[in-house]
Parts: C-alpha cells; structure tokens; sequence
C-alpha cells in the first residue's frame, strides 16, 4: 500500500465489547466471545461475510460486566480499535463460544450509536491513518517529524533499540521485534511497543485514549524507561551471582509467586535442579536415618542428579526421597509415665474393663523399670459396642502418644499392608508407613481395627503380610517394598480388635497377647449410660440437664425392654431418639410445670398406675398452672408412660415361663460374637419308625451332640424310667422325635448345647416340665460326662439378662466364673456339673426320678 491510497475503515461498524484486554492498533489478540450480543456479530458479519469490509469490526473496551446486554452509548467507551478478524475457531465446551483472532488497524471514535439488538452497530470516525499500521516504512521518503515532537520520536526510538539490546537476540520474538523497529514508522511503535512490554490494562487504556501523536508518545515513553530499569536492575542481580541464573530469574518472579521458595524450578534448567538437589542433599544428611538407608538414598540422590527431569523415573525417585526424608527415623514422644494419673485417666474415661486397665498399668510400669522395652501387641477380642477402639484411644491419651487408626476390615491385598515395589506404576508405601509418616513420630499407638475380617484375594493374603508386622521378635527391622529398607516398629504400641478369635489365622493369633473384652451387666449398662452416654448426647443434641433428665429406672427400662446386646451401641441409639423427642418440645417452647413433671425419683410401681391417675394428674397440672401466674420451668423427665410414646411398645419381654409350659423345652446358653444368648430347644415325638429329625439350620457338631443325647438315654432308658408312645422301655420303638432349634435361619453350631438336648429329650420321655428359670450349657459324651465350653462370661450375662436363676455350667468351668461381676453371682445359683446326672437333677424340680443314688449339688454363690 502507498501513503496516497486513501484507504479508510467503514463508517459503520459493528462493535465487539471485551473485557480481558485493550486492543492497541498494530498489535494481535486473542478475544473469548460467550456473550449473547458478541455471539450473534460473529455468527451474522464474521461466519457469513464474504468482503474483506464484513471482516473489520470495532472492539471497544468493556468496563462493565460483560453478561450485562443493556448498554447503552454512554456506558461506551468512546474510543476503540478498528480490527480484522483473521482467524475465528468455535467450541461447545465448558459452553457455547468463540474465539477470534483480531489485528488491531487504527483508532475511531463512536459518534452515533444506531442500534442495539441483536449487537451493536454505530456510526464511527476514523482517527489514525490505516496505512501506517500496514505498510512498510521507506526511509528514503519517510518524513521525520520536527520540534517537540521529533525528539521525542527520536528518544523513545532510541530507548526502544536499548530495551531490545538488552534481551537475548537468539529468541525468535526478540529478532523479530527488532526487525519491526527499522521497518515500521516511528508514529506507529508506541502503540506496538506498548502492546509487548509489561502493562497494565489501565495504562494501555491510556495509550489508547491519546488521540494526538505527542500525547501517545508522553504516555508510552514512561512505561518504556519503566521496562528498561527492571532489566537493568535483573542484570545487575545476575552478575553478583553469575553461577546462578535461574536463581535470580526466581526473584524477578517474586512478586508473582510470593509464596514459593526460590528455589523451585520454573523452566527445569540444570542450575536449579543442582541447586535443589543440594538441599535435598542436606536433608536426607539431617533426617538421622541409619546408615544402611541413608547409603540407599545418597546412591538414589546421585542418580537423580545425572536425570533428566523429562525422564518418568526422575518423579518417582524424587518422590521416594521425599518420603524416605519424611519418615521419622529418629524422632519419638515422651512416654508420660504417672502410673497415678494414668489410672485417674483411665478411670474416667472408661467404666468397669479391669482386665484391660490393669494390663495397661502394667506396661506403664515395667517401661518406667525399663526404657528399652518393645511395644506388645495387644488384641482386644470381645463383641461389638463394648468399646475396645475407644480405649485403644484412650490409652494413647495416657501414655502421651499419637494416635493412628487402621481399619482392616475388607482389605483383601496384602500391598495395603507392605506397600507396592517401586516398578509399578501408581506404586506407594503400605499403611504401616502412612500411618508413621502421618504421625510423625516412630512411638505412636496404632490401632489395627477389625483384624479378624481381613480378606484374601489374587492380590495377597494381608493377614500373611501383618506376620513380620506384629511379631515383637522380628518388627524391628519391617521392610516395606516401597522403601526396600528396614524400618524399626519395635517401640510401636500395636493394639488390634477384633470380635472372633475363630477367623483370625493361627500363625497371627499367636504373635498377640489376647485379652477378651467380655459384655456389660445390666447395672454396667445403667452406669457407663449415667457417666458417658447421657451426658454425650444430651450435648450432641444441644440439650442441657436443666432441659431433659433420665432416672436410673428409666435407663434399666431401656436396657431390658429395648436392647439386649452385649455393647451400648444401641442403648445409646435409643437414647438419642429419646434426646431427639425432647428437642422438639424445647424448640416449640414447652415449659413444664412441677406437677407435670414426673419426680426423679420414681420407680417402678409408677408403671402399674392406670389410666385414670394419668388423667388425674394432668387435670391437677391444669388447674395448677392456672393458678400460677408464671409457673417455674422444670426439666422434662422420661418416666415409663414418656418412654413408650417415644420409642413404642417394648421390643423383649420376660417370656422364659411361657416357653417352658410343656414337656419338652429347656433353655440353653449359646456364645456369638455378639455377646451370649440364651437359646430355647424344643423337641417333640408322634408315633413312627424311630427316626430322629433335627431342624434350625443345625452344624456338624450339634447333629452328633443330638445323636451322643438320643444314644445315652436308650443305654440309661430302664434306670429313668423312660418310656415310648406304647410303654416300652425304649424311647425310640415306634416313635419319631423332632429336636428343634428356634431362630431356624441362624446358623448353630458349637458342643455348647449337648446338656440342653439330654434334658429336652428326658422332659419329653418322662412328661415331666424343666424348671423355668434354669439354663444350662456344656458338652457331653457317650458314658454321660459333661466337659468344660467356652465363652462361660457371656453366657451367664445372657441368662442374668433374660431374668433366670440357677444356671448349670461344667464343673470344670467354675474357675471362669471369677471373671464374672459379684453382684451377678450373688442373683444367681450356679450348679457345677460333672456328669449328666447332676445335670437332670439340678434341671427338674425335686430331681429326677429314677436316680438311684440322688447327688448332693454343691451350691456355688458369691464366694467365688
């Protein structure tokens, strides 16, 4: 193009309002369209224009919010840019929009706004010279402008050739910056220069809005100098550290990333990844690790450094020395050793659980003889809710340590445990070193909970994997694959849980000191509710005992007519649906009276009160509320009619003497791994072949147990009297006998119920009915001895439960009857058995008949 051409932008134009950025004449941007004006200019002028004119739009800088469609001329800004549209690319994702490459032509300015919708289209003024953007300058006609205006031409075309001096010449954009300088007029570079350099929007909306060739070059010669002084002082920076480039390009970036250590690699260059792997250097020196791992991380270390960090393995050893620092090798906690306050601690947090409290003072105190002592590893075997996580927790409390929980229930792959072998890909340590890189310390307390449900898949056997774990012989030196090195796990408290003993595998179970964590009594129940229960949620639920109170007889009432469990998980449920209940009426404002309010005191003979004291008491209440001007308000307390308008009608009841109404039904006890139940066996017989028929989803063990009781009978039939259908003397000629199980879709199994089937089936021959507060259990044999069952602590809270009184155990049994509360023996008459004759005696009210010689039965009581 010449400088005759006369070339000139429309008079129309549509305008392109942006806001990420002020469009500068000679200069290339890229422009986000997404609002609904923008998108229709560019769907009606840009994708359907063919003339070069329908491709030139106006792009006026938005200060407004651009989702606004409501502007008018005055929210305008008056001058903009004439601009080509050289490249437009669409896309549908996150959303609908476009994006346009313009090339700024020259300055107009907005004389007439025609229209709005469906996108701007004003009436413009030409300002600058189109050509002088376009056409290369000839500096043998170009003109050079005089005065004022000449010179400072000439000193921000010098100061521009100093700023690109100053820049390394063999990056492309910088030659061909300096290119543009000799080529394009002078008028021209502040618009140019200013969209390069490091401007704000503001500024660059200044330069836009001078109109006048000297005020541009005023506006622009500042921001120039402003450039060349930053460089200047960056170079002096580089030449006192010249053995550090990039360590200096990181503080010129200060500003922009304030938070971050100077020594981070922006770029990767060799300079900073030597000057970084010298810190790590020093770490892995400082980390106090031994010395066969430190040998493994300065070899790793030394391969890093000869790494490229393109290289996918330069991130994983980067990574493993990161966590090989982290670990801490050396670093432990101050084990509290007040053996006092440990107890008070323990105390408090926890109510009955001797055996567990003693065990943990014992440890206090051999560490406090002894520093050096390994950590045990403690399992607490009991059911569930009985709170064996919880003290795992408090003991940490006590001893001053951290606390890390693991649960293994479900884990199926035994990398959980030992971590994966670096070649993997995605490979990281196990939970052992999580677990003590998350705590920070080589001492803590790690609670392994629900070891009895692991898993076992194609990936591993995990309960394999915890061998070298919990082995206090060879835990010393754990080696996880991730690290490759031995971690020391020797002063690691490890306490696991469990429910069963059964599913635990031999080879683990014998490198764990078990302790049995046995259910609560009811008085237990009353007292763990009152201490922690109540209290917790009551403050959970926003209530205060000044709102809502429990008497002791209410919580027994909960505890035997609505949870029979081993644990307090659902007592505490039931509890909170109490706490629940009663926010309601605090929300609404309930006030309650002293004669509505039930007397803390009331016991049990207030549930025989019917419905006539009910309705008297509430009209008394009414008539003295009416009386009382402003009557005090009183704490809601839960008696037995509140409790079941909350919870409904009682879930159990005392329904042993209903059961026990016919020959042939005797209780026994039966230990889950949710406490003990008592179980009621049934048997009947109708005239048959003499076949013998078991139902109630009966294991092996049970079915032989049931063969073992049929067969002793036959042999003792004559000395019993027993008889058949017909009078026989055999039980079984020309009859059929069903043994029953109830509850037929539990699965039973165990020698627990081989007492219970021989008195079921005697009541049946005799006719004769089992006294209904008797329970028993014990395993039997062929010549009609009774041998000693587990789970004897379980069974008799179970009976003790249910109501019952005398309860029949293995004479050899009687030693683990110690472990039992004293106020639950002195309730029960315990009956210690060595041969099935002493069983049936102690079954039957006045014995047995038939028994030759009637056995005197020792009466066991509280002495034990």
């Amino acid at each position: 193009m010449s400088s005759n051409s006369g070339i000139r932008i429309p008079s129309r134009l549509p305008l392109l309002l942006t806001h990420e950025g002020v469009l500068l004449p000679g200069s290339t941007m890229r422009i986000s369209v997404d609002t609904a004006r923008n998108m229709q200019l560019v769907k009606t002028r840009l994708l359907k224009g063919t003339s070069l004119k329908s491709t030139i739009i106006g792009v006026i800088p938005n200060t407004r919010d651009p989702e606004l469609d409501t502007e008018d001329l005055p929210s305008l800004h008056s001058i903009g840019t004439a601009g080509l549209a050289v490249q437009v690319v669409g896309s549908n994702w996150p959303k609908p929009h476009y994006t346009l490459l313009i090339t700024g032509l020259c300055r107009f300015r907005v004389s007439q706004l025609l229209k709005e919708v469906p996108f701007p289209l004003a009436e413009v003024e030409q300002l600058d010279k189109l050509e002088q953007y376009t056409s290369p300058r000839n500096t043998s006609e170009a003109a050079t402008p005089e005065g004022e205006l000449g010179e400072l031409s000439q000193r921000f075309y010098q100061a521009a050739v100093q700023l690109v001096g100053m820049l390394d010449m063999s990056v492309p954009v910088v030659a061909k910056l300096r290119r543009l300088l000799d080529s394009l007029p002078k008028e021209t570079l502040p618009d140019v220069l200013a969209s390069m350099i490091h401007t704000s929007n503001k500024e660059k909306l200044q330069v836009l809005d001078a109109v006048s060739l000297e005020e541009r070059f005023k506006k622009t010669l500042p921001l120039l100098t402003r450039q060349i002084e930053g460089l200047k002082l960056l170079q002096k920076t580089r030449k006192s550290r010249p053995d550090d480039d990039k360590r200096v390009r990181a503080v010129g970036k200060v500003g922009k990333f304030p938070g971050r250590p100077f020594s981070l690699d922006e770029d990767g260059d060799d300079d900073e990844d030597g000057d970084d792997n010298t810190v790590l250097e020093r770490k892995v020196k400082g980390a106090n690790m031994p010395e066969a791992a430190l040998r493994v991380c300065l070899k790793e270390l030394k391969r890093l450094k000869k790494m490229p960090q393109s290289m996918p393995e330069y991130a994983l050893t980067r990574n493993y020395l990161d966590l090989m620092v982290e670990l801490p090798w050396s670093k432990s906690t101050t084990d509290c050793l007040d053996i006092h306050s440990a107890r008070v601690l323990l105390d408090n947090d926890h109510y009955a659980m001797e055996k567990l409290k003693r065990r943990v003072l014992e440890y206090l105190a051999v560490r406090q003889l002894k520093s050096t002592l390994k950590g045990p590893i403690l399992c607490f075997v009991g059911p569930p809710g009985v709170g064996k996580t919880s003290v795992g927790r408090s003991i940490a409390r006590t001893l001053g340590r951290e606390f890390h929980r693991i649960a293994l229930g479900g884990v199926c792959d035994q990398s959980d445990i030992r971590g994966h072998r670096r070649t993997y890909v995605g490979s990281m340590p196990g939970r052992i070193i999580n677990g003590l890189k998350a705590v920070g310390v080589n001492n803590p307390v790690f609670l392994l909970d629900e070891v009895d449900k692991l898993g076992k898949s194609l990936q591993g056997d995990p309960a394999a994997a915890l061998l070298e774990v919990l082995d206090p012989e060879q835990n010393h030196s754990f080696t996880d694959h991730y690290l490759n090195v031995a971690f020391d796990l020797s002063q690691v408290l490890f306490i696991a849980t469990a429910n069963t003993t059964a599913t635990i595998p031999p080879a683990l179970l014998d490198r764990m000191e078990v302790l049995q964590v046995q259910g609560y009594t009811q008085e237990e129940k009353v007292e763990i509710a009152h201490r922690h229960l109540i209290p917790h949620q009551l403050e959970q639920h926003g209530l205060t005992p000044h709102q809502l109170q429990i008497p002791q007889d209410t919580t027994l009432d909960i505890i035997s007519k609505y949870t029979r469990e081993a644990g307090v998980r659902s007592l505490e449920r039931k509890i909170g649906a109490i706490c629940r209940a009663v926010a309601v009426k605090v929300a609404e404002g309930h006030k309650v009276t002293k004669s509505e309010a039930a007397p803390p005191e009331s016991g049990p003979q207030g549930a025989e009160q019917g419905e006539g004291e009910q309705r008297r008491r509430g009209e008394e209440a009414q008539r003295v509320s009416s009386d009382m001007a402003s009557p005090p308000e009183m704490p809601i307390v839960i008696d037995h009619i509140a409790l079941k308008d909350i919870l409904g009608p009682h879930i159990f009841e005392m329904e042993v003497s209903e059961r026990l109404t016919l020959p042939g039904v005797a209780i026994g006890l039966a230990w889950t791994p949710l406490g003990g139940e008592i179980m009621f066996v049934e048997a009947s017989r109708m005239e048959g072949e003499g076949q013998l028929t078991l139902t109630g989803q009966l294991g092996d063990v049970m079915k032989e147990s049931a063969h073992l009781a049929i067969s002793w009978l036959r042999s003792n039939a004559k000395t019993y009297q027993l008889t058949n259908l017909v009078g026989g003397l055999d039980p079984l000629e020309g009859t059929d006998i069903h043994l029953h199980f109830p509850a037929g879709a539990v699965t039973k199994d165990g020698p627990s119920a081989g007492v219970t089937m021989v008195t079921v089936l005697a009541s049946l021959f005799s006719g004769r009915l089992v006294r209904s507060d008797v329970a028993m259990t014990g395993e039997i044999t062929l010549r009609g001895l009774v041998l000693p069952v587990g789970g004897i602590k379980d069974k008799v809270l179970a009976a003790h439960r249910a109501g019952l009184k005398r309860v029949i155990i293995p004479k050899r049994n009687e030693k683990d009857l110690e472990e039992i509360p004293a106020n639950v023996r002195l309730e029960l008459d315990f009956v210690g058995a060595s041969n099935l004759d002493e069983v049936l005696n102690a079954a039957f009210d006045g014995g047995f008949p038939g028994i030759s010689n009637p056995v005197t039965l020792p009466q066991i009581t509280s002495k034990l």
